[in-house]
């Protein structure tokens, strides 16, 4: 099933964003620190791109506000934090049913990352687990449960490595 089938317009009276702003380098700049290092205070990011802090300060917000920083986290090593097996979990789902799951994808513990995609599959979900038995519960009880999803595919990853920014 094709992504634009199972697309479903926008909500009756539904407030779309504002387009984005174009970015010049220096904010590119900017988000390059931030993704090295989201922890970087005003006046370090302000000293790398050579403007003054409060520049600095109006153009994080704005990035913010228009929703190109979607957040600032910390990397976590999930073997570490005790989450030990990872998935790659495809699925196909139901034609225009893609806001539903997303939904319910959403609570599944340990989900990670999930993806509307195009190709064999319509959905594409990652999932960090304590160990196989949960993984297996996780696939076998939590999703296939999902009326809208019509079959899974599970991949484990064996190793993973998060590619920090160039920086």
């Amino acid at each position: 099933m094709a992504p634009e089938q199972m697309a479903e317009g926008p909500e009756a009276g539904a407030v779309l964003p504002p387009p984005p702003r174009p970015l010049d380098a220096i904010d590119q700049d900017i988000l390059q620190i931030l993704q090295s290092d989201g922890r970087a205070s005003i006046r370090s990011v302000a000293e790398r791109v050579h403007v003054s802090r409060a520049n600095a300060y109006a153009r994080i917000n704005r990035l913010v506000e228009d929703g190109v920083i979607r957040g600032f986290g910390a990397r976590v090593d999930h073997e570490r934090a005790g989450q030990g097996t990872s998935a790659y979990i495809t699925l196909k789902i139901v034609q225009n049913s893609w806001r539903t799951v997303r939904e319910q994808l959403r609570e599944l513990p340990g989900a990670s990352h999930i993806a509307l995609v195009g190709g064999d599959f319509d959905v594409l979900l990652l999932v960090h687990t304590p160990d196989n038995r949960a993984l297996r519960e996780l696939v076998l009880t939590r999703l296939q449960a999902i009326p809208e999803v019509l079959s899974t595919r599970t991949l484990l990853v064996f190793e993973e490595e998060d590619l920090e920014p160039n920086g």
